[in-house]
């Protein structure tokens, strides 16, 4: 199994993970962080991160079981992915110039994340929040996308991640695009603008 791939990394001075969803592998989103990165005036380093569990289907991978849920799992899920992440050479290209990115359950473990790192933004697509999650003020910039037809995720999940975080006085938004538990042309030219126009300008 990849446990990771890295795109880019020379000269790269910006870097941004990837959390693929349940079910997905490590080599999921790698076009979407192609599409979200090429062009622009800053190098992006690529970082794709697998899941390190099987999925029950026999292909793809989970960050823990989600059918039935076994959110007493979720706990140890994010510890190691915080171990995980510890170990890229953030010396290099420091956490205040990394971007955070998970769909779906990815979306959920980046949410958690975001609460233990001080990362320079995070995108959390068709997301959810997990029942512990609990933001705190001192949190990077959240950026909540979810399709207006989502029948996987309902869109209801990022907006009650939204209203939690605008309580804890978190800077976010909350974009609804048309389209279901997917990524669209129209999510990727958001998410883009958003990188060039709040990180990069």
């Amino acid at each position: 199994m990849t446990e990771l791939l890295f795109l880019n990394s020379e000269s790269a001075t910006n870097r941004l993970v990837l959390l693929h969803g349940w079910g997905a592998d490590v080599n999921d989103l790698v076009p979407l962080g192609k599409l979200l990165t090429e062009g622009l005036k800053d190098r992006f380093e690529i970082v794709s991160l697998s899941a390190p569990q099987s999925h029950p289907s026999g292909s793809g991978r989970q960050w823990y079981p989600l059918y039935p849920h076994e959110w007493q799992q979720v706990p140890n899920a994010v510890l190691d992915l915080e171990e995980r992440l510890n170990n890229l050479c953030f010396k290099k290209i420091p956490l205040n110039k990394t971007l955070l990115l998970g769909f779906s359950q990815g979306g959920a473990m980046a949410l958690e994340l975001a609460t233990r790192k001080k990362f320079e933004g995070v995108f959390a697509l068709s997301s959810y929040p997990h029942p512990e999650w609990k933001p705190i003020k001192d949190m990077p910039p959240i950026f909540l996308c979810h399709g207006n037809n989502d029948e996987v995720v309902p869109k209801s999940a990022s907006q009650k991640s939204f209203d939690m975080l605008v309580k804890n006085g978190v800077k976010s938004e909350l974009y609804f695009f048309d389209g279901g538990h997917e990524i669209t042309n129209d999510l990727i030219e958001h998410c883009r603008g958003k990188i060039k126009k709040v990180f990069l300008s």
